[in-house]
This record gives structure tokens, sequence and C-alpha cells, in this order.
């Protein structure tokens, strides 16, 4: 391990190994196949990139020469921004791949011929070519492989990727090569699929932390999101976030938004250009813009320590996405905080999108997303042991379970007596959604004909819906008073949860439609997104009719846009448009909206002023 820790210093200026780095590197060079485990911004990288600078890896000629390692990776521009680095710290590495011409290619061939080359990045589909197999076979270079982003190889992975698993035959093809498999997430089910699908031999599973002690994680139930994603990052003006959108058109209203408030935030997302992309992420990288509003195509492989936030405006569709997009933040080791905006919605959302795809895996693993978005344990707690590890603190201190920031029902104790009665009442045989349905009175097909639309519990909880019921189900499961059974996952009463049921225990119930009381706003006005995406050309002087069509919006939204922006800039003269004698008639009937319904004044004047115009004046009166 002294040749390795020489390269260390040499080429990246580290006197020590972190965490695992010197397990995971020396069995490379002892020649043993291995699955490496290590979260975002544990240094994952230089796991298979030292080895190959090291004379003595395994079955090497002596002087190293001629020992190739073949990096597999998914993404062009992950690839190359790392083959960049290293070139920069004077390491013979080179990647092939479509944006090169032939000329780049041969030479990158002839480097290989010729033993120049240490480090050699490919995409699986280009390795796996008839041709760059036989290539590489012929030179009898290759020493070792390393698959980058290894989950892909799964279908239990978060990013499955079918091309990913044809990998199983380099062991065939090059049975004198090792193979190691690197990733950032994956569940132990997933790391015995990876191992399985490779094919391994005996390989060395070897996992890092999940927890990262630097995060501080808020789960909060989105209510005027975009004051929500304005808080926190005016609580960290100046410096790096990430915001994450689940569609491209709200990382458009999001970025515009942010900009109209004055912050330097670029978008990114799969409808753009390339060069487009490429653009706003140097910007990003190199410091020109604070905020990358973006969709789940940017991130892999982004090595910005500095990173002091991350935002999802909706719920991931795995823990595993989760884990992997919030650990951007605070790679640096320094405090930085990871806020999740969710609503009830965003389950339906993906669960329509995911309509066949990935089947029960991948509901299990949106299932599981759910859970942690609304459950009142630990936040760092349930990531770590949702990836199969202890964790052994009682009050992580950085979440906002443990630092008290959820608001509870008040009726925690009634309410959850009467859910528990429910799954009494269903003889403990059904699912939380048929549970939720009934408690919210829901005389569905399945409902009725089991006549559960005759229990005494049915609409017990009419007021709530049930997607609010469901919620409170995932937290008394939490709590350890409902259980999941069975192939149908059947809810059933522990032995607290009986003794809960007759007034003996104390449970926590999130308020209805609340989450954090941390940045869920001050109560004063605060516009939509997409009425600060119309803001810059109601300052430009734009018309309604402009407007509209530049946004392709009714006029009645666009009026909508505009009563938010004057509310938002303080402007009290309604004359730019409303006619004077017009908005003084309204002005002088603005008692009758009393509760502010405009319907009063409208019908007061027979229609002869109409919404539009009452809606902007009452807008300038404050």
């Amino acid at each position: 391990m002294d040749d390795v820790r020489r390269v260390l210093k040499q080429f990246w200026g580290f006197d020590s190994f972190r965490p695992l780095q010197e397990q995971s590197i020396r069995t490379i060079l002892e020649g043993r196949d291995s699955l490496t485990v290590l979260p975002t911004g544990a240094g994952k990288s230089i796991c298979f990139q030292a080895p190959a600078l090291c004379n003595g890896l395994h079955g090497n000629k002596g002087s190293g020469a001629g020992d190739l390692a073949v990096v597999v990776s998914p993404l062009i521009s992950l690839m190359k921004d790392q083959v960049d680095a290293l070139k920069q710290k004077g390491i013979a590495a080179a990647f092939v791949n479509s944006t090169q011409d032939e000329t780049e290619k041969r030479d990158v061939a002839d480097r290989i011929r010729q033993g120049d080359l240490r480090l050699l990045y490919l995409a699986p589909e280009r390795l796996l070519s008839p041709k760059t197999l036989g290539f590489l076979r012929q030179q009898q270079c290759v020493r070792y492989f390393a698959i980058d982003e290894a989950h892909c190889v799964s279908q239990w992975g978060h990013d499955f990727r079918p091309e990913y698993q044809e990998l199983k035959t380099l062991k065939q093809v090059f049975p004198d090569a090792f193979v190691h498999a690197f990733t950032a997430t994956a569940s132990e089910p997933v790391r015995r699929d990876i191992a399985r699908q490779l094919g391994l031999s005996e390989p060395s599973f070897l996992v890092g932390s999940f927890d990262r002690p630097n995060l501080t994680y808020r789960m909060m139930r989105a209510g005027q999101k975009m004051q929500q994603i304005m808080d926190v990052a005016n609580r960290h003006r100046g410096e790096s976030g990430i915001v994450y959108c689940l569609s491209r058109r709200e990382v458009d209203t999001t970025t515009q938004a942010l900009r109209t408030l004055g912050l330097r935030a670029k978008p990114y997302h799969a409808g753009m250009t390339g060069p487009q992309r490429k653009a706003n992420q140097d910007s990003f990288m190199q410091g020109r813009c604070d905020i990358m509003v973006a969709t789940i195509a940017f991130g892999m492989g982004i090595d910005k320590p500095d990173i002091r936030f991350v935002i999802h405006a909706g719920m991931p569709k795995s823990v595993e996405h989760y884990q992997q997009e919030s650990g951007r933040a605070g790679r640096d080791g320094l405090d930085s905080e990871c806020v999740l905006l969710h609503s009830p919605r965003d389950f339906q959302v993906w669960k329509d999108i995911m309509h066949g795809e990935g089947g029960q895996v991948a509901l299990q693993s949106l299932q599981a997303m759910f859970e942690l978005c609304n459950g009142i344990t630990c936040r760092h707690k349930a990531i770590v042991e949702y990836f199969g590890q202890d964790y052994g603190v009682m009050r992580c201190g950085a979440c906002d379970v443990c630092l008290g920031e959820l608001e509870l029902h008040d009726d925690s104790a009634d309410i959850s007596r009467t859910v528990l009665s429910c799954v009494t009442d269903l003889k403990q045989r059904f699912g939380a959604g048929h549970a939720a349905r009934v408690l919210a009175g829901k005389s569905d097909k399945r409902v009725v004909q089991f006549n559960h639309d005759r229990l005494n519990s049915f609409g017990a909880l009419a007021d709530h819906g049930p997607m609010a019921i469901k919620v409170w189900i995932e937290q008394l499961i939490s709590q350890k008073y409902l259980v999941r059974s069975g192939q149908y996952q059947t809810l059933t009463l522990t032995e607290s949860g009986r003794r809960l049921l007759h007034g003996k225990g104390t449970s926590k119930l999130t308020a209805t439609g609340k989450g954090s009381s941390v940045s869920a706003g001050s109560g004063t006005f605060f516009p939509s997104s997409s009425s600060l995406a119309a803001f810059d050309y109601f300052r430009s002087g734009d018309s309604i009719e402009s407007v509209a069509n530049k946004m392709s919006r009714a006029p009645s939204t666009v009026v909508k846009y505009l009563a938010d922006y004057i509310r938002h800039h303080g402007i009290s003269d309604p004359t730019p448009w409303v006619k004077p004698e017009t908005a003084q008639r309204v002005l002088a009937n603005k008692h009758l909206a009393g509760d502010g319904k405009m319907k009063p004044i409208f019908d007061h004047f027979n229609g002869e002023v109409s919404y539009d115009e009452i809606r902007i004046t009452l807008a300038c009166s404050g």
C-alpha cells in the first residue's frame, strides 16, 4: 500500500485515505472482485483511479506499462469531466465516445497499443461492441474493469439501464481481468443483485456509512411552494444550491421566479440543447450562478464541494434517489441544508408515471419514500436503516423531527384511536388504502362490496380525506402501533397499538396539511411562480393582451398575475389598466366585498364593471 499512498499524495495531494478507500483499493491491488458502496462525496472515484497508477497492480509486468483500467461510465458528460480532471493532474487517461471524430478515436487506440494509457473511459454500449471487445482482448492490456454507477445494473436499483446488464459478459471475455463495481446508493437486496448480474467471483462487499451528519433534513408539506423555496434560498444568500423539480415546465417557471426575485439562477433539463445545459452547468460550477434549478437529469458526477442547500420541490420516487440527490450538499463536510417539499398528490403522480415500469419493486420504493416524507422518526435514522445499517444515536440534532419543528395535531390521541378502531372493525384483513377510504366515508365498489359502509368507523374522519388519513396510518406504523403483514400488506395492531386503543400510551400525528414549522411562511402575501414569470412583462409595460399572447394564457389568468404583481410591488394606482371613473366606482363600493369576494360588487353594478376591473382595483387598494 506504500505505492498507492505515494500516488494519493503525488496526484491528489492527500496524506491519508478516507474511510473505506484503502480497503477498496486493496481489493483491486490484490486481484479480487469487489462491490464498493460509498455515499456521494466520500471519494469513490479515487478507489478505481488510484490503483491504475500503481506498480503493485496484480498481474502487472513489473513497470506497470501496458496495464489498463477500463472505467464504465453511463454519461458522456460524466466521463469527460473525470478524464479532464485526471489530465490536469498529469494522469494518462482518455475516453472514446460519439463526440469524437475517427482521428481522435484512432489516436486513443494507438496509445493503448503503445501502453501509454492507464485509464480508459467507455460507455457500456461502446465497450460491449464486438469491435471494442475484440481490440482490447487482442492487446491483452486490461487488468481490471471499474463499473461506475453500478446500481444501473439492477432492476431493483433506482436508475436501471438494460445495457448495464450485458456487462456480465466481461468475466467471460476477459477471464484474467477482475471486475469492481462502484455506486453511491444501493440497499442490501440491490447490492446482492449487482454482484449476481455482473457474475462477480466471491466479491468483497465494502459498504460505507450512509449517514451524512453535516446535513440537516427537513421534510415539509408543500404550501406556498415558491415562498418556501425562497425562505431556504434567503437563508443561504450568495451560496450554492440546487432546486430539483419534477417537470421541465416547473424548472422553467421556478428559475424565472427566482431571477425575478433577484437571485442568480439557471435552468437544467433534458428539453434544453446540449450546449445550453453545458453552459449553465459550467456557470454553476464556476460560481457565476448560485442556484441550479433542475430535473434529476442534473447532478450525476457533479463534484462541487460547497453546495450549501438542496431543495426538492416535489417528492422523489425512491429513497435511493433522495439520498443521492440530497447528498450533493455539503461534500466539503460543512453544515448544509436539505429541504423536501411534498404533497399527497406527488405519490399519485409518480404512480401514474411509473405505470408498467418496474412493477412491484418500483411501487415498494415509492411507498418507502412516501413513508420517509410523512414519518415522524428521526430522518437520519430512517435513511440509514433503510439501507440496512444501524443508527445508534437517539437524537441527531439535525432534522426537523429531532429539532422539534414538526407541527403536531391537537387531536392526535383521538384520531389514533379512531384509526386503530377501524383496523379492528376490518378484522385486520385490509391494507392502509382501504382503511383510509372507509374512514373518509368513500362508498367505492370495494367498500360497498364488503359492507364496510355500514361500520361504525365509516366516515369517522370524513373531514380530512383519504390521503391525510393514509399519512396518519403511516405515522402510526412508524411508531409501532400498526404493522403491515402478509402478501397483501394488511394492517394489524401491535401489542402497544392495542394498549393505545384503550387509552394507554401516547401517539404523535402531524397536523393535516402541515409539516415542519420552519420556512412555513410568514402568512404575508407571496406571488406564485406563474405570476412571477409574468412580472418582467408587466415591468416592461406590456398590456394584458400582450402578456396573454406571450405566455399562452387566457387574459383572465393574466389579470390574476397582474393582481399579484400589483400587491407584490405595493402599486396603488390602478389607472394604467382601469379607467379612473371605473376605479372610483369600485373603490366607493369596496365595502361590499366583505370577505374578499368580488361577486357582490359585480352584482351591484349589474355587469357594467367586469371582474377583471374589480380585481385590479381591489389589488391596488390593498
